[in-house]
């Protein structure tokens, strides 16, 4: 029967700690990556009111996709690309900046500490007005399959400024919204309402509506 010296089984185990540690701090390693890069793509919301209703609910819980709007200025590659000539004011999306119809949740303009959800109805460059409730988007009113109650509000035209979006909540009699405080600045979007998953018999995608002339 071969036995093991003292010495040999001692370096025995310190080799197999050795392993261990290593492993253990490679696990944490890899567990801190993947969890920067979650808070860096995604986060959790609840949605409170009923501002979006019938489209959304209050105390349902959603994932925000955060790396869908994510852009750089262009201008700051001015510096480092010699006898180029660039916006410095431009916007570079790898994946796409927000568009119309897509509901987004953002920091209050009069409060950041607060976040909300609208859906864009308006992108830079467009004029927005509302009569009787009707909403106008360059002069033509346009469809909102997601609109259960309009009501009867009016709203003198507003262009949409370079950089900001025009969003308003989908049940408009309960919404305070950019009717009220004005264009969203691209700055303060987080990102894109993307999927419902509390409670679980409501759990799905949360799907874009297009907003176009009727």
């Amino acid at each position: 029967m071969e036995t093991q010296n003292p010495e040999g089984l001692a370096k025995s185990r310190g080799r197999g700690a050795l392993t261990f540690l290593k492993e253990l701090v490679e696990t944490i390693l890899i567990g801190a990556a993947v969890l920067l890069v979650l808070q860096a793509s995604v986060r959790n919301f609840r949605v409170v009111g009923s501002s979006m209703e019938p489209s959304l609910f209050t105390d349902q819980r959603l994932l925000v996709n955060k790396i869908v709007y994510w852009h750089f200025p262009i201008g700051t590659l001015a510096q480092f690309i010699p006898f180029v000539r660039l916006d410095r004011e431009a916007v570079f999306y790898p994946f796409h900046p927000p568009r119309r119809g897509e509901v987004v949740v953002f920091r209050f303009p009069k409060d950041p500490k607060v976040d909300f959800i609208k859906r864009i109805i308006a992108t830079a460059g467009d004029t927005v007005a509302v009569r009787e409730g009707v909403v106008y988007l360059n002069g033509q009113p346009i469809e909102e399959p997601f609109v259960a109650h309009q009501g009867y509000t009016d709203m003198a035209p507003i262009k949409v400024p370079n950089g900001s979006y025009f969003v308003m909540g989908d049940n408009r009699p309960s919404s305070n919204d950019s009717r009220d405080w004005g264009p969203v600045s691209a700055g303060y979007i987080i990102g894109k309402a993307w999927f419902r998953y509390w409670p679980s018999s409501e759990m799905g995608l949360i799907g874009s509506a297009p907003v176009h002339a009727r």
